[in-house]
C-alpha cells in the first residue's frame, strides 16, 4: 500500500535550482501560479514567501492578469541592445562556484578567461547565478556515527517502563557580548561596550525528550565534579523513575574517572555518549542557539547580570516552547514513535 503522505526530499542545491528555474525559464508558469494561489485565498505576502518573490511583484502580476488576462502574463517585447556575454555565460559562472573558495567578482572574471565585460556587467550576471553569503562551517562526522546512533536507539527502546530520557550538553556564558546582525536606523551603527577582561561561566543543560521539561545549572568551571553534581540534580528531579538515561557528547568530563566512580555508586542513572563530531544530533544545541540569540548585542556590567539573563530566559519558556525549539523528533538518537506526546507541543 502506498503511504498516505509523501514529502519531497531535496538538498539545498536542488532547492536553489528549482527556485532559479521558477525565476528563469519557468517564470511564465510562476506568474500563472501566483494568480491561481491568489484566487485560492493566499495573500500576496504568503505567495511571495512561497515563490521567493517580493510581495510588490506578486501584486503587479495579479493586477496585470486582472487587466489583460492570460495575454498579459508573458514577457513583453523589450527594446535596447542585446545582453553582453554568450547565452552560456550563466552556466560558465555557475560551474566554478560549486567549489568552495573566496569567490569575488574579479576572481570569477579571471577564472572565466577575462571575458570582454565590465565589472558592473559581470556583477549583474553573477547575481543571476549566485548570492553573497557566508559559507557554513560543519563538523566532521564520526565514521561510526550510524552504528552509534542505532545502538542508542536500541538502548532507549529497551528501557523499562517509566524511564526518563534526557539530552544533555554544556555551553558557556561570556561577559563579553555576543554580536549578531540586526536592524539599525539608517546612518547609525550601534556600539556595544566590551568589558576589557572577559569572564566566563559554564551552563549544564538537560532536556526531557518526551515532555520538554528543562533542567540547568551554572558553574564557574566545567569539571567532572560539577557534572556529577548536575547528574545528582537530575536524579532528584525524577525520584520515581526506574532509570534515567542521559545522552551526551564525548566531553572528557562525561567519561572521566570521577564520573565513572560516581555512576557506579548511582546505578539508577546512565550516561550514553553519542557520536563524535556530531553536535547536530543533540537537540539541546538548538536551545543554546535560542539563548545566545536572546542575549546577543547586550552588554552587562557583571557576570552576575549575564547569569540572570540566562535564568530569566529559561524561566519564561514553557515545555511546549522547549520542544518546538529543540525538535527532538529530528534527532537520530530516538527510536521511531518515541515520545508521541511531544507532537502537540510542536
Amino acid at each position: 500500500m502506498r503511504p498516505a503522505h509523501i514529502y519531497a526530499s531535496m538538498s539545498e542545491q536542488q532547492h536553489t535550482e528549482l527556485i532559479n528555474a521558477l525565476h528563469g525559464p519557468w517564470r511564465n508558469a510562476t506568474r500563472i501560479m501566483m494568480v491561481v494561489l491568489s484566487a485560492a485565498g493566499f495573500s500576496a505576502s504568503e505567495i511571495a514567501d512561497l515563490l521567493h518573490y517580493d510581495p510588490k511583484t506578486v501584486r503587479s502580476w495579479i493586477a496585470r492578469h486582472h487587466a489583460e488576462g492570460m495575454t498579459g502574463l508573458p514577457d513583453r517585447p523589450r527594446s535596447g541592445r542585446p545582453r553582453k556575454g554568450s547565452p552560456r555565460l550563466g552556466a560558465r559562472i555557475h560551474a566554478p562556484l560549486l567549489t568552495p573558495r573566496s569567490w569575488t567578482t574579479t576572481r570569477i572574471w579571471k577564472a572565466l578567461g577575462r571575458p570582454a565585460l565590465s565589472m558592473s556587467t559581470m556583477r549583474r550576471r553573477i547575481r543571476e547565478q549566485a548570492r553573497w553569503a557566508r559559507p557554513r562551517l560543519i563538523a566532521k562526522s564520526d565514521p561510526n556515527r550510524e552504528q552509534i546512533c542505532a545502538d542508542i536507539r536500541e538502548r532507549i527502546s529497551r528501557l523499562p517502563d517509566g524511564s526518563v530520557v534526557l539530552a544533555e550538553d554544556e555551553t558557556h556564558l561570556d561577559l563579553l557580548a555576543r554580536v549578531r546582525s540586526c536592524w539599525m536606523p539608517l546612518g547609525l551603527r550601534h556600539r556595544i561596550l566590551t568589558p576589557g577582561t572577559n569572564v566566563r561561566r559554564t551552563v549544564h543543560g538537560a532536556l526531557n525528550l518526551a515532555t520538554g521539561a528543562w533542567h540547568h545549572h551554572i558553574s564557574v568551571r566545567n569539571v567532572s565534579v560539577v557534572f556529577c553534581y548536575f547528574l545528582q540534580q537530575l536524579l532528584d528531579a525524577y525520584p520515581n523513575a526506574p532509570l534515567i538515561a542521559v545522552i551526551t557528547d564525548n566531553g572528557s568530563t562525561h567519561h572521566s574517572g570521577i564520573t565513572k566512580r560516581w555512576l557506579a555508586a548511582h546505578p539508577r542513572i546512565q550516561v550514553i555518549e553519542g557520536a563524535k563530531y556530531s553536535p547536530q544530533d543533540n537537540p539541546v544545541e538548538r536551545i543554546w542557539a535560542a539563548l545566545k540569540r536572546q542575549i546577543a548585542n547586550t552588554a552587562t556590567v557583571t557576570i552576575i547580570d549575564r547569569i540572570q539573563q540566562a535564568h530569566a530566559f529559561f524561566q519564561h519558556r514553557s515545555d511546549a516552547q522547549n520542544l518546538t525549539t529543540a525538535a527532538p523528533w529530528t534527532s537520530p538518537w530516538l527510536p521511531e514513535g518515541y515520545g508521541k506526546n511531544f507532537w502537540p507541543g510542536a
